[in-house]
Order: structure tokens, then sequence, then C-alpha cells
């Protein structure tokens, strides 16, 4: 009997001399639909993963909404049923709700507002997250967010009649609209089509890649030409899972999950123009805002501001970014 338990104990510190490790599969979970943007960019992050860790740090993909809504996902990572997952602000915000002033209607007017905000942020906001158990991989976005609907709609006039798609979960957002005269209906973004299709919702707020890939178009065939403001997105992992990765991997690791971020957004960025093109060839109606009428949405929004102020949105979060915004714009009239 000692003899066998001596060659055991040879025969483990054999392979320990040869590098063996466990193989890591850590589970992803995605809204983004097969062959989308976001999908490629994950798949290819996960493949890069396997490359640099020899095989022993795997990704296996949940896409399609398969691992449920975003806050969904967010609860399965506090539970370890996922490990990770590729989150826009809604659910970013429900992991730490400073993410939310990214998505603030008409606060960040253009990407190189978003941009600039984001850098002199996202150093705080990542560290935020951390403490609360997250380890953010890199940030990505969505698309500019535009209106659409079953029926044209031009200023704030328009909108109040229609029923307006929001966040399961996002009551304060709601509840602003409802101050405002308008008739918001929360719902997971993955029964938006459902929604549409049953007359549930009237509109949906949502970049055109995405109201292109998940076909909301074909049912709410009229677009507002106006933007009310970015989508941010990230992929995340748990402290817990990222910390089981070896010490050495993990820069390596980290290193193409930006580089996949980063195309994914410049890619995102290109093909807004073309899915719009696209919808409009099946026919998708733009419908054009003055900059008169502009100015009346911008100032109907900002009354919105003070019932998410301390709410959704820490008050010191948007007075940093205001105060950063304020100096961007100054120094770039």
């Amino acid at each position: 009997m000692k003899k066998i338990l001596y060659l055991l104990l040879i025969g483990l510190i054999a392979f320990s001399s040869m590098g063996f490790s466990r193989v890591q599969t850590i589970k992803m979970g995605t809204l983004a639909p097969e062959g989308s943007v976001w999908h490629n960019a994950l798949r290819e992050m996960g493949e890069e993963w396997q490359r640099v860790s020899d095989g022993n740090v795997r990704m296996r993909l949940y896409s399609g909404g398969v691992a449920g809504d975003e806050m969904d996902m967010v609860r399965k990572m506090r539970i370890s049923q996922l490990h990770g997952a590729a989150l826009t602000g809604n659910g970013l915000a429900g992991i730490a709700q400073e993410n939310a002033i990214f998505q603030m209607p008409m606060f960040l007017r253009t990407d190189e507002e978003l941009d600039h905000v984001l850098h002199e942020l996202s150093p705080k906001i990542e560290k935020i997250m951390e403490e609360k158990g997250f380890k953010l991989l890199y940030w990505s976005e969505i698309g500019r967010v535009y209106l659409f609907s079953n029926k044209p709609v031009v200023t704030p006039e328009d909108l109040k009649p229609l029923k307006i798609w929001v966040w399961t979960g996002d009551a304060v957002w709601a509840d602003a609209l409802k101050d405002r005269g308008y008739k918001p209906v929360p719902l997971p973004s993955t029964e938006i089509h459902t929604g549409l299709s049953s007359g549930l919702i009237d509109t949906v707020s949502a970049p055109p890649v995405a109201a292109l890939s998940y076909q909301w178009f074909g049912l709410a065939k009229n677009m507002m030409s106006m933007k009310w403001g970015p989508l941010t997105a990230a992929v995340v992992i748990s402290k817990k899972e990222w910390e089981k990765i070896p010490a050495n991997l993990r820069p390596q690791i980290h290193a193409a999950a930006v580089k996949a971020g980063a195309g994914a957004k410049e890619r995102i960025r290109k093909l807004e123009s073309e899915a719009i093109k696209a919808m409009q060839g099946y026919g998708l109606k733009v419908n054009k805002v003055s900059p008169q009428v502009a100015a009346t949405w911008q100032s109907e929004i900002e009354k919105t501001y003070p019932n998410l102020l301390g709410k959704s949105i820490p008050k010191e979060i948007y007075q940093e970014a205001s105060k950063i915004l304020k100096e961007f714009r100054k120094k770039n009239k």
C-alpha cells in the first residue's frame, strides 16, 4: 500500500512539473444575437483567450438572451450561475448606479463627448464595480439611441399618446416619464418584439444596428431623426472568477478583451448609417426633427433630470460629469 501511495505521489509531482493545469470554462451571457457585431466580438475574444492560455481558459457563450434579461444575468453572476456578461447601461447600472450617467438622455450629445467623459470617469467607476465584486474587462457601445415607433413622432406631443418601452426594473425613469404625461410600459428587452407585435408597446428606443439585428423596425416603421444619446456597453466578469485565472495570464486575457471591445466599437460607429439605409430599403420612414423642435425636446427631457438625480443617478457622479463636460465643450467650441 505504501508503495502504491508513493507511486501516486510521484505521478502527481510529474504532472505538476509538466505545467498541468485545470481548464477554466467561463460562462458568458449576452443579449446579442448570433452573427451580430457584438456576438462576433465576444466570439473572437473567446478564441483569443483559448489561444493565449494554451487552451486552459475557454469561454462558453450564451447569446440571444438565453441567459435571461440583463438584470437576470447580473443576478446569476452574483450566485455563480454565470461568470460574466456583456451588458448595456441598464445591466451595468444594476451593478453600480454610477454607470447610468452615460445613458442620461440628451446629456452626452456627441461621440467625442462620450469618449472624453468615459475616459475621465472610467477609473473611478471600474474601482466601484470591483468593490462590488465585478471586474470590468472592456468598454464598448451599442450605438446612438433613436426612437422607433409604429406612428410618426416628431414632437413631444406626438409621443404622449403612445406606449413607450422602458426596461423592467427602471422604475425611476418610468416615474419620470409619467410625471411629464407619457405612458411608459416596463418590459424585459427579450420581450420587445412580442410587445410590439401584440400592441403592448408602440415605441422602442434603440440604436439602429440593434433595431435592424432584432428586426424591431419591421413592427415600428418610423424613426425620429433626433439622437437621444449613447448606449454604452461593457463586458464584466465576477471578481471571484477573474481571480481563478492564473495571475500570469490575466494581462493577456485582459488585453484580448480590450482589443475585442475596441474593434466592436469602431465597427458599430461605422455601421449606424448603413443600418438606417438598410432599414429604409425595407420601408422604414425617418421623420426629420428641426433644430427648433430639437431644442424643445432638450428642454422637455432636462425637466426629467430632478427625478433621476439622487435616485437612479448619484448626484456626485452627475456633478463630476457635468464639470468635465462643461470644460470639454468650452475647449472644443
